[in-house]
């Protein structure tokens, strides 16, 4: 009888930025771990995120933060409690960082939070180079989703 050890590379997703893909072109994306307090690992584990107006940034020091991400507080913790809108840090290493630096520096690109995601039991969070759209390029990926939802349901009944 023989026991294989797998490692499981399971992904669990918490939360994810709807409003992301409908607000912004994605052009890259990437994941890097957070740094969080024990508190707020256990309301991460009951669900409670809000990510609708999540970005990042980098600071003065050269650290990749997040802000905007809403993580509620735990009613069962009796002290040592987190504030809800911190600022947290991400975990990327110093090339990540300066690759990341540079193509925010370019007109009209910014770091959005698109998901957060158990991977095994750490809490990553997956960021987009993201560039804004315009007005009439939301209702072109509205007629584009909506052709596509149509096309879905005839070729359903096609094939019945």
């Amino acid at each position: 009888m023989t026991t294989d050890k797998k490692k499981k590379t399971e992904s669990k997703t918490i939360a994810r930025n709807k409003r992301a893909y409908h607000d912004y072109h994605v052009l890259e994306t990437i994941t890097a771990g957070i740094v969080l307090t024990g508190s707020e690992l256990k309301s991460i584990r009951q669900g409670k995120v809000v990510m609708n107006q999540a970005f990042a940034r980098i600071n003065e020091e050269n650290q990749a933060v997040l802000l905007g991400c809403h993580i509620p507080i735990y009613h069962e913790a009796s002290y040592n409690n987190h504030h809800p809108d911190r600022t947290r840090v991400l975990l990327l290493n110093k090339r990540e960082i300066q690759k990341l630096k540079e193509k925010t520096q370019q007109q009209g690109t910014t770091l959005v939070a698109l998901a957060m995601f158990f991977s095994r039991c750490w809490v990553k969070v997956e960021l987009g180079v993201c560039k804004g759209k315009k007005l009439h390029d939301k209702r072109a990926s509205i007629a584009e989703r909506d052709n596509k939802r149509d096309m879905a349901r005839v070729q359903k009944a096609f094939n019945r």
